[in-house]
């Protein structure tokens, strides 16, 4: 396939680069190449108007892809999407249409020249992600108003099209205030700012008559098969004339090769008949042999190469990666090529991002989005990300493949919003364009909501579409849902001191509380993956976000510094990630949240500039309590939870341990436990063999005898895996005696 990337920089090459073009393409097509690729990234001029006419003028430039805060000059209304507050105010929620700027239209132009060699093929506009309300104008023929905001738009442009000549391309993008009531999801209550723009890839394509225009790819591990179904575009016009064709015959051919290698190991040809002036739906299956899998622990891929040929010559070809995995929910657990395998990781909120005055250009640095995505999570025993409130741009999930993570991926559905219709085209149209990737282990409909058309119509009907994935549907569980896959409780205990009626005090690090949201992911028989816990959200210069100044205030008082607020924050999520992973019944633990705003309602665990990715404390511990194989302690708190009463000295302290096995094996190693005074010596050190059972929790019964010397302690365990070479942490702070203030030992980290 030829790519031509035509970012230009400045009028006056205009033409140097219309004779490169045109050399280029005569080039290639000499050679009879069937699709012709020109990638229409780059500066493109900008501007914004208060009404729908084009302007007269452009005065900016703006990168595709990118949102409109990256115009140049900025926008005028820049300060207002990014504010920087001096001081954080408690609030719950924002109204979407409660909005302090004023609506604007932004256009986008691009002057390309498109060589007369093309002249005979069929050209296309393809925009992956634009939001929101997209029109679309070749030469000032208008080629249609799209409504999508994160699955591709595509549209015939050879009418409009002058070759041999230069083109003129104008694109319009509406704002979220305008977004059409039909539109699916786009609203959530935690954002306040919804910035509009063309966020992904943009190109422009050439083919002959029949065009592949999507290729799913779908595997089936266990059955040693794939299916491979297409949407083929057959851009001949429909019948004009009476008696006139209305399908062509084509051979579709589909070659299996390994990605790395370019290894053939499978291949197929098969005979179809095609609609003219429609997109029709092809399908077929390949058995394989010898199938390496994917997994994240080994990202294995494979590349699917289909071929149209149509009237004895090629039309068009394109390729798609995929891996051969299976991802089921058998019972309570899910299971990844037929082993049981839990989920570890986190949250991205990528539109919430969107609002980050860091933000920047970041979200399409590949680098960057390598590091944060990818480099970070691998280091902290991560293999799962939920991809929440809104799904990513595009070469996210091709990374994720490439690399070996998980997704539960989440299309931007939080609040209540769209037409039924409307929402099964779109939400259709996201499985066919991301259906392929085999990171993608989840597709996730709705955030904390319900809804019966989407949970109990759509989705038995997507499952059709794609069976091998498993679909989560928000808040509905088995009550509300015919057929539940899986739920995601959001056990939230920050808060639970007022919640609770029955609970004088939330005893943070006891692995066996149970308050009702326990209870009932106990009692379902769906998979539990808890994809949000914590509520103990900082913002990157340790100020309490919007939803956590009373927790703060509870439990560290109003005069505490941004290192007592990112200790507490530290210790707070690596016990209740203990908590949770300890329990018999949780398929899987995604913390929240990874990556979101600053100065929002929540937060995510780094420190200073976003750009950067300097980790807070949370992300050191996080590493201990996302481990594999670990053995936590099982005590409540004794420094942050004043309710609890302090130990006697010289008493006899008994608790249980629970070790925590994810591997399909059992594991082997050695067990220390520690319990050191506020001035870091060790009081007590005892070592022991541990053996824990494969794919189980388990607990283990430990007794200490503590000191006779009042004192705030650190009670820690470290579990050394045989052939590792560092132990993985827990810890539990306890008060001995009566003092009227403790002082307790905190390494740095």
């Amino acid at each position: 396939m030829l790519k031509v990337n035509l970012i230009k920089t400045s009028v006056k090459f205009r033409n140097l680069y219309s004779v490169i073009l045109c050399l280029f393409f005569s080039h290639k097509l000499s050679a009879q190449t069937s699709r012709v690729t020109m990638n229409l990234n780059g500066v493109w001029d900008f501007e914004q108007t208060t009404t729908a006419w084009v302007p007269a003028t452009f005065t900016r430039s703006i990168p595709i892809p990118g949102l409109v805060h990256l115009a140049t000059p900025r926008i005028d209304e820049y300060e207002k999407f990014f504010k920087r507050p001096g001081k954080v105010e408690a609030k719950k929620e924002h109204g979407v249409y409660n909005i302090d700027y004023t609506p604007k239209y932004s256009w986008y132009r691009k002057k390309l020249f498109i060589p007369h060699d093309v002249k005979d093929l069929e050209g296309v506009l393809t925009i992956k992600k634009s939001q929101y309300v997209t029109q679309i104008f070749v030469n000032g023929i208008g080629l249609g108003s799209f409504m999508e905001c994160y699955t591709p738009i595509e549209v015939a442009a050879t009418r409009a099209l002058k070759f041999g000549q230069e083109n003129e391309i104008i694109i319009k993008v509406g704002d979220r205030y305008w977004l059409p009531s039909a539109a699916a999801g786009s609203t959530d209550k935690e954002k306040e700012h919804y910035l509009p723009g063309i966020w992904d890839d943009v190109s422009l394509t050439f083919t002959n008559k029949l065009r592949v225009n999507k290729v799913l790819v779908l595997p089936h591990l266990r059955h040693k098969k794939v299916t491979v179904k297409i949407k083929l575009w057959n851009l001949n016009p429909a019948q004009i004339y009476f008696g006139e064709s209305t399908n062509d015959s084509l051979l579709l051919n589909i070659k299996i090769k390994e990605k790395l290698s370019g290894k053939l190991v499978a291949d197929k040809q098969q005979q179809y008949v095609s609609i003219r002036d429609r997109n029709n739906e092809l399908e077929t299956e390949i058995p394989l042999t010898n199938i390496h899998p994917w997994s994240p622990e080994d990202p294995f891929l494979y590349t699917a190469e289909v071929s149209v040929f149509y009237k004895g010559r090629e039309s068009d070809a394109v390729q798609k990666n995929f891996g051969m995995r299976d991802f089921e929910r058998h019972g309570k657990f899910f299971y990844l090529n037929g082993n049981k395998y839990y989920l570890r990781g986190s949250n991205i909120t990528l539109q919430r991002f969107f609002e980050d005055p860091d933000c920047g250009g970041l979200a399409w640095d590949k680098n960057w989005v390598k590091k944060m995505l990818i480099d970070i999570p691998k280091q902290l025993n991560w293999n799962a990300m939920r991809i929440c409130v809104g799904i990513v741009p595009d070469f996210w999930y091709d990374l994720a493949d490439d690399y070996g993570l998980l997704f539960q991926n989440e299309w931007f559905y939080s609040q209540n919003h769209g037409w039924d219709e409307q929402i099964r085209k779109e939400y259709t149209d996201w499985v066919w364009s991301d259906g392929s990737h085999p990171s993608i282990a989840i597709w996730d409909g709705i955030n904390e909501n319900w809804d019966d058309y989407i949970g109990n119509v759509l989705i038995p009907d997507l499952k059709e579409l794609d069976p091998t994935r498993i679909w989560d549907a928000g808040f509905m569980t088995s009550t509300s849902m015919q057929n539940d896959d899986m739920d995601e409780p959001h056990p939230y205990q920050g808060v639970s001191f007022f919640m609770e009626k029955n609970q004088a005090y939330y005893p943070l690090g006891d692995l066996n509380y149970k308050p009702v949201i326990m209870k009932e992911l106990e009692e379902s028989s769906s998979a539990q993956l808890v994809n949000e816990y914590g509520w103990v959200w900082l913002w990157r210069n340790g100020t309490p976000s919007k939803l956590t100044v009373e927790v703060y205030d509870k439990y560290l008082g109003k005069n505490s510094t941004p290192k007592d607020r990112w200790q507490l924050q530290a210790y707070w999520l690596q016990l209740e990630t203990e908590w949770l992973r300890s329990n018999r019944n949780i398929a899987g633990v995604l913390a929240f949240c990874h990556l979101t705003n600053n100065y929002g309602y929540t937060g995510d665990w780094f420190v200073g500039n976003i750009k950067n990715l300097k980790p807070s404390p949370v992300l050191h511990w996080f590493n201990h309590a996302f481990a594999p194989a670990n053995i936590f302690i099982n005590l409540v708190d004794g420094r942050y939870v004043k309710e609890v009463p302090a130990h006697k000295p010289g008493s006899q302290l008994n608790f249980t341990l629970v070790g925590v096995n994810d591997h399909n094996k059992n594991v082997t190693g050695i067990l220390t436990v520690k319990l050191i005074n506020s001035a870091g010596k060790e009081m007590y050190r005892e070592e022991f063999n541990v053996e824990l059972s494969a794919a189980d929790r388990v607990s283990i019964a430990s007794t200490i005898k503590l000191p006779e010397t009042a004192d705030g302690y650190l009670l820690e365990t470290g579990f050394m895996e045989t052939g590792s070479h560092e132990a993985k942490l827990s810890r539990r702070y306890l008060r001995v005696g009566n003092l009227p203030e403790y002082k307790f030992y905190s390494p740095d980290n």
